[in-house]
């Protein structure tokens, strides 16, 4: 790969970025919310998971109770 010098690669990059498709303000907050969504659900769906096999592990045991 060729060498360029600084100058030709800061022009390269600012060619590059403007070709970027950016999401709008819009898009992104609904992005985000969803993300934060879906974060919580998993969450809670590992929470019940856990604790119904926590729940499962001490009957078979009879410990931890």
């Amino acid at each position: 790969m060729a060498k360029n010098n600084p100058f030709t690669f800061i022009q390269q990059v600012r060619a590059e970025t403007a070709k970027v498709s950016w999401p709008s303000r819009r898009e992104t907050v609904i992005t985000t919310i969803t993300v934060f969504v879906m974060a919580l659900v998993a969450a809670l769906f590992f929470l019940a998971v856990d604790q119904v096999l926590a729940w499962g592990v001490s009957l078979m045991l009879g410990v931890g109770a």
